[in-house]
């Protein structure tokens, strides 16, 4: 196991992020916040799925005055994104959220980004500050422009971002966790880990933008998985233009994947097809799938189409499956334990997993 860098760590409600801490999933409510039964029922959707921080939008105040409803009804932990109105995160501090994520570059006052400051060290709520790819530019200043311009993207995040934490330091406060997102992979990378080398403050990880689940995965996995592997990062956000359920889920996996979160539900591998698979594999995968989410635990599960890999992977696995053109061998804890029809494989695998279910 790879070593995590350690960090300064700030509680968000129940869910400690740095110092040590388990790597936490966040994901972001996709719906109008005021809406409280839609926001509530997807908040508690998400945590089910295993988001463990939930954010939600509050540009108006018809949002922050929703939170207090909003809070005590959620079962995780809610942030509050704020952008433009430093009022909406006084409000949203005053209605109990446990953290508020907020960009001073978007106020231009710093009186007000310290009142915000002011509120939160009352309130003992972290805040979450950062520097998107789209919003490193300078876009009101002429003259600042043209400086930003002349940087690379990644000086330029990093030395926003140096601005930005220096209004907190200024103001002694160091409940913050870091951010520097862009849609690109290699620009995530490099930021990051020139960041950590910096401050040791906590670090949110996310690729922004990603697009869809298809090449978002792809993109978010690379990204997230080489600074992971490094030890750097303390809280995630895998960003989908999708249903955050589907967020939540690649966070997960790729947490897994990588030993930084236990499993809870069944792992599915399954060997590619190729000329030498006699059964529909693909099918069969389809059909194991849904009825392996059933069982809620964390065992692994391998399905293979023929006798080349088959054995081999049976023994690493809980239970599995060998199949051939008309029956199937199955095995558990890498035992054989019976051979069945091609018509009963998926009853049987689903069988001998409650009975491995049974003894653990």
């Amino acid at each position: 196991m790879f070593t995590r860098e350690h960090t300064r760590q700030v509680h968000v409600g129940s869910v400690a992020i740095g110092g040590g801490a388990a790597v936490s999933v966040q994901t972001m409510a996709s719906t109008h916040t005021a809406d409280i039964d839609a926001t509530v029922a997807q908040i508690n959707r998400l945590a089910d799925a295993g988001a463990d921080i939930v954010r939600v939008a509050v540009p108006t105040k018809r949002d922050t005055d929703t939170l207090p409803e909003i809070l005590r009804q959620a079962n995780v932990p809610i942030v509050a994104d704020v952008h433009f109105h430093f009022d909406r995160a006084l409000e949203a501090v005053a209605a109990g959220v446990h953290k508020i994520r907020l960009n001073p570059g978007n106020i231009s006052d710093r009186a007000q980004v310290r009142r915000v400051i002011d509120a939160c060290r009352e309130r003992g709520v972290p805040i979450r500050i950062g520097v998107n790819e789209g919003s490193a530019v300078e876009r009101r200043d002429a003259s600042r422009r043209e400086a930003d311009r002349q940087m690379t993207l990644v000086e330029l995040m990093v030395a926003k971002l140096a601005e930005y934490i220096r209004i907190f330091e200024d103001a002694n406060f160091a409940d913050i966790v870091l951010a520097a997102k862009s849609h690109n992979a290699r620009t995530v990378i490099d930021v990051y880990r020139q960041i950590a080398a910096r401050w040791n403050y906590p670090l949110h990880l996310g690729v922004t933008h990603a697009g869809p689940p298809e090449t978002g995965t792809i993109r978010s996995a690379v990204a997230l998985g080489a600074l992971l592997a490094d030890g750097l990062g303390d809280t995630i956000r895998v960003s989908f233009a999708a249903d955050p359920i589907h967020e939540v889920q690649a966070g997960k996996e790729i947490l897994c994947s990588l030993g930084l979160r236990a499993r809870t539900e069944p792992e599915l591998i399954a060997c590619p097809t190729c000329g030498r698979v006699e059964v529909d594999l693909v099918a069969l995968v389809d059909a194991l799938r849904p009825r392996l989410a059933e069982l809620k635990t964390g065992l692994r599960v391998a399905v293979m189409g023929c006798v080349v890999n088959g054995p081999g992977e049976a023994e690493g696995a809980d239970v599995a499956v060998c199949a051939g053109a008309d029956r199937a061998d199955i095995y558990r804890a890498g035992r054989k334990v019976r051979t069945v029809p091609a018509s009963q494989i998926v009853d049987a695998v689903l069988d001998e997993c409650r009975r491995w279910q049974a003894r653990h």
